[in-house]
Formats: structure tokens, C-alpha cells, sequence
């Protein structure tokens, strides 16, 4: 009897051992899935919190995370979008990830991912913001010290982009400061556009070239003289200048200066990234020959030696260079000479587009042939007489054309544009022609002056505005 009750019994066991075995793997299953999915997939995850869980204060990477993720193309491929208007341009809209949205991301061919997660209560109260960074745990090792390098990098142009811009007028030893918003862009420039493209690309491999001036233990700075008749757009140039490289503008009234110590005192009030103005230096050297301010504090302004501030452009302006001492106007004191000359056909056509829409017009050519009788007028008057008239371009044309022809104004051809190379010690004007400079400049800059040399070599006898020679 007892042989026979052993099967059932054995049974019963198995069938028990069976059932607590399925709660068991039941009881582990989230284990166990964690454990595949790390092995399938092994993913790792950072957590960036708004927060500091301890001290509650705001993390400062959060922000700069968040910039960075605004910045990613990929923004405008998820579910749910922010559109927030810009601080400085409010016609600029700006992509936010909503929440709990997911941005994609690549980085040294690697695949990442961001989770914008807000965690709320029962009465739909944030209680919590971070951003979950996930990507491959064999990628970590490799990428993230030199993500979180790009992150910051991004974040900081971001930020710097966003900024709002300042503009000081010094008064008293000190300066007044208000909100820079002047909607100049180069795009609005009067000048030629050959002009445009190679003072951009020098003002960007200037932005660019921090480590290059303190290799040659330089300051890092550039200097611009505009010269020319008033209205011929110089201080739109200056707004233009600003606004591209998004730096703050020190307007710098030198007969406010009192002495070369107040003077040194307001530079070094001025910050970095910023454009120092110092307008009508001409007249001002002309007027006050007795001036408190000494010739070497203002030679020593110009050089960067009372400036240490680095990161910095420096504008001066002139109605003309005629009968200025030399030494102002030397290479590597001043770099880069613009003449701002009165309107031509050229610059007349450029302004009754952007001021009345007109590309052409059966009264062009009546105006083509007054300026080349040599009758002309500053670039501003031209375009007021076109703002006012503006409903009717026509009028605007006709008014322009009776204004020219009452003006007693001469053309005058315009002088070439001149790069002078501050990188040697002293040039003179007998070294724009020399090798030596080259070996200082780095490849970008030869490459330029290389293909500049080969468009002046093609220069006619007449002035071209689009064809100035480059010099250096």
C-alpha cells in the first residue's frame, strides 16, 4: 500500500515545486527584464535635475542643457513644441521641447537621446523637472567627457546670441548705458558686395582667433577707420558690426575726457566683446591741439596698451584722413581703412530697392546719367527722400532726380580698401609687397589674401565699388 501512495505523492511534489517556481520568476520578472534589457540593449542613463536635491538651489547645467537641446534641429521633429518668442528680435520664434518629449541627438556617430520628464502630483503640480540624457554604456566611456564639452560650447554661443545688447556713452569718468536696438545688418549695408563678404569673413576669423593672438602674445583686438562725407552710412556700419558679433557698443566722446587718467579709468570700465567707437577723431586732434589727453595716452588707447580687456574692436571715424598725422593712421594702430563715399547708380539702386521695392524703373536710366555727370549726394539724403515719398515711387524717383540736379556736389573716386597687417612688428608701406608677413598669418588669412590679389590684379583704371583693392 504504501508503494502505491509513493506516484501520487512524488506528483503532488512536482506539481508544487512547478507552481512556487512561477511565483518566483513572477516575483523576480522585473528583476529578470531589467536584467535582459541590460543585456540586449545596455543603455545607461544620466539624470540632469533642475534642482540640487539637497540645497534646492537651481542647477546651473539644466539651463545650459536646455539651450543646447533648443539649438538641435531634431527639436522640431517631436510630438509637442514651445514656440517662445526671442528677447532680442521678437519676430524670432524660438523650438522648446514640451514635456516628457524625447530629442534625438548624434555625436561621433553615436545615437543619444534626450527625455524633457516632469514629474507632477495628484493635482497635477510640477513637482520636478530633469532631463534624462540615455545612450550606450559602450559609448560612455568615449563620448561623454567630450559631449559635455560640446554642450557647454553650444550653450555659450546660445547664450551669447540671446543676450541683449547694451550701448555706453561715458559721462563724468563713468559710463550710461541703455539698450542697444538697432536693427542694422550688413545685409542692409550700402556698399558693395564684395566688400560685405570679406569684412564678415574677417570680423568671423577674428571671433575665431583667441588662441592665435596669444600665441603671438598679442592683444587680441582689431581696429577700423571709417572715413568719408557725413550720411555715408559709417554709423550704420558700426550697428552692423555690432550686431553680427553680438557685442556690446562703448561710444567713447573723447571731449568728455578730461585727462590721460580719466581716460585710461573709462577703458578699463569697458568689457570684453564689446565695440569701442570713437567718432570725428579727425576734428577732435584738429580742435583741441592744447587737449589734456597727451598724444602718447592716445597712441597708447589705440595700440591696446591702456586696454586689457581683450576681444575687442576698435572704431574710429573721419570725415577725412587729410592732414592727420601719420603715426594715427599706422599699420598695426589702425588694421582696416573703409572710404565711405557719396551715392553712385550703384548704391541709388541698392537703396530704392530696400527703401521702395523698385529693381527697375523707366526713370533709372535719367538718374544713371545725372550721377555720371558727376552730380551726387550723400546716401542718407537719398534715401529720407525716398522714406517720405515711399507710397508713390515715382514721386520718390522724381524728387530724388530734382535734388541731384540742384546739388553742387562732385563725385569723388573712391580710394582703395586697405588691410593693413598688424601682425608685424612695424610695417611700412614698403612691405604690402613682401613675403615676410605670410609666415605670420595663419591659413585662412593667406588663402583670403590670395584670392583677393588675383580679383585686384584684374582692377580697371575706373573705380568699381565691388572690385576695391586689397592691401596689406
Amino acid at each position: 500500500m504504501l508503494m502505491l501512495m509513493l506516484p501520487a505523492n512524488f506528483n503532488a511534489f512536482l506539481a508544487c515545486s512547478s507552481i512556487a517556481f512561477v511565483i518566483l520568476l513572477f516575483l523576480r520578472r522585473r528583476r529578470w527584464a531589467a536584467w535582459a534589457k541590460d543585456l540586449l540593449h545596455a543603455h545607461h542613463h544620466l539624470k540632469v535635475p533642475q534642482l540640487n536635491d539637497l540645497t534646492q538651489q537651481e542647477n546651473p547645467f539644466y539651463r545650459r542643457v536646455s539651450l543646447y537641446l533648443d539649438s538641435l534641429p531634431s527639436v522640431a521633429n517631436a510630438d509637442s513644441i514651445n514656440l517662445l518668442s526671442g528677447r532680442r528680435r521678437h519676430n524670432d520664434v524660438i523650438l522648446s521641447p514640451d514635456d516628457d518629449q524625447v530629442i534625438a541627438d548624434t555625436f561621433l556617430g553615436s545615437r543619444l537621446s534626450w527625455l524633457n520628464r516632469v514629474d507632477r502630483d495628484d493635482r497635477n503640480n510640477v513637482v520636478s523637472r530633469c532631463f534624462v540624457l540615455t545612450m550606450r554604456k559602450r559609448d560612455r566611456r568615449r563620448i561623454l567627457k567630450p559631449y559635455f564639452n560640446h554642450i557647454h560650447a553650444v550653450a555659450d554661443d546660445a547664450e551669447e546670441r540671446r543676450r541683449e545688447l547694451s550701448i555706453h556713452t561715458n559721462c563724468n569718468g563713468g559710463w550710461k548705458s541703455a539698450a542697444f536696438d538697432h536693427p542694422a545688418s550688413f545685409e542692409s549695408l550700402v556698399i558693395g558686395h564684395d566688400l560685405k563678404t570679406r569684412i564678415q569673413l574677417e570680423l568671423e576669423m577674428f571671433a575665431r582667433s583667441k588662441q592665435y593672438h596669444h600665441k603671438l602674445g598679442r592683444v587680441w583686438k582689431r581696429s577700423y577707420l571709417l572715413y568719408g562725407p557725413s550720411g555715408t552710412g559709417k554709423s550704420s556700419f558700426i550697428a552692423a558690426v555690432a550686431n553680427f558679433l553680438n557685442y556690446d557698443v562703448y561710444n567713447l566722446n573723447m571731449w568728455q575726457v578730461i585727462d590721460d587718467a580719466d581716460l585710461n579709468g573709462l577703458l578699463l570700465q569697458t568689457s570684453s566683446k564689446s565695440v569701442v567707437v570713437v567718432e570725428d577723431l579727425d576734428r577732435y586732434v584738429a580742435e583741441n591741439p592744447r587737449s589734456r589727453v597727451s598724444t602718447s595716452a592716445l597712441l597708447n588707447f589705440m595700440d591696446g596698451i591702456s586696454n586689457f580687456q581683450a576681444e575687442r574692436i576698435m572704431i574710429f571715424t573721419m570725415s577725412s584722413k587729410d592732414g592727420v598725422d601719420s603715426a594715427l593712421l599706422r599699420p598695426g594702430r589702425i588694421d582696416v581703412h573703409i572710404y565711405f563715399p557719396l551715392c553712385d547708380f550703384n548704391s541709388f539702386k541698392t537703396l530704392a530697392n530696400n527703401y521702395l521695392g523698385v529693381k527697375e524703373h523707366k526713370l533709372f536710366p535719367q538718374v544713371e546719367e545725372i550721377f555720371q555727370s558727376g552730380r551726387t549726394m550723400s546716401p542718407a539724403e537719398i534715401s529720407e527722400l525716398m522714406l517720405v515719398n515711399r507710397s508713390s515711387p515715382t514721386r520718390a524717383l522724381k524728387s530724388v532726380i530734382t535734388a541731384l540736379e540742384s546739388s553742387a556736389r562732385n563725385t569723388r573716386k573712391a580710394p582703395p580698401l586697405v588691410m593693413s597687417d598688424s601682425a608685424s612688428s612695424s610695417p611700412t608701406a614698403d612691405d604690402c609687397d613682401g613675403s615676410a608677413w605670410k609666415e605670420t598669418l595663419p591659413k585662412e588669412f593667406r588663402k583670403l589674401y590670395g584670392i583677393l590679389r588675383m580679383k585686384s590684379g584684374k582692377k580697371s583704371a575706373t573705380y568699381d565699388p565691388e572690385q576695391e583693392i586689397l592691401e596689406r
